[in-house]
């Protein structure tokens, strides 16, 4: 991308863009919506619909019930994560289990530092195959812990957990009818019904 001169405009020298300059314009331009690089590629998601947002609305009361501020945590909506995989790559995961102290872990573009971050938990929308694959691959390469995909693609929700050497080890598939065991390793104990997670509550 490049900046051009705009009609009546002052002059301004054709530089291309970085990419975390054209993350900026473009979520200028895209209000609502949801601007990563993931693998030095950007990307922008939708706004979520009504099934995705009473799907994140469901979380926070679940994990706040399962007693999570008292275990010394954090649940949030749309926090940035800082990626290991590329200079400029960072992700904003739907929903997130963080440390409590995760403010002081900041590093740029109100991303924080991947250690802070116990829980991932991503919603499919009309991009859901960057959940499925670029996401998995970068989430592992930053040791998140535990990395859930609320796949409404195929119907279904896919715990990945344990990562080693930029890979997680450990993959389960949770169908309609069954429960997602959060793993001990996020700090409480809790089991998410996957009917829920897939159409909201």
């Amino acid at each position: 991308m490049c900046r051009h001169r705009a009609k009546g405009s002052a002059p301004v020298r054709n530089v291309p863009l970085t990419l975390s300059e054209a993350a900026d314009l473009l979520e200028q331009g895209l209000p609502g919506h949801r601007v990563e690089i993931l693998q030095g590629r950007l990307t922008v998601t939708p706004p979520p619909d009504g099934s995705h947002a009473l799907s994140l609305s469901w979380l926070v009361e679940a994990f706040a019930g399962a007693g999570a501020r008292k275990a010394g945590l954090r649940y949030v909506q749309g926090l940035g994560l800082w990626l290991p995989t590329r200079p400029d790559d960072f992700a904003i995961p739907d929903f997130s289990i963080v440390e409590a102290h995760f403010r002081d872990a900041l590093v740029r573009r109100s991303c924080y530092a991947p250690e802070v971050f116990r829980l991932v938990l991503e919603v499919t929308s009309s991009n859901w195959s960057d959940d499925l694959g670029p996401k998995v691959e970068s989430y592992a390469a930053a040791g998140v812990p535990v990395y859930v995909v609320v796949d409404r693609k195929h119907d279904e929700v896919l715990l990945h957990r344990d990562p080693e050497d930029g890979v997680y080890t450990r993959v389960e598939h949770f169908k309609r009818g069954s429960f997602v065991p959060v793993p001990e390793s996020v700090g409480v104990a809790l089991d998410l019904p996957v009917d829920t997670l897939l159409d909201g509550d």
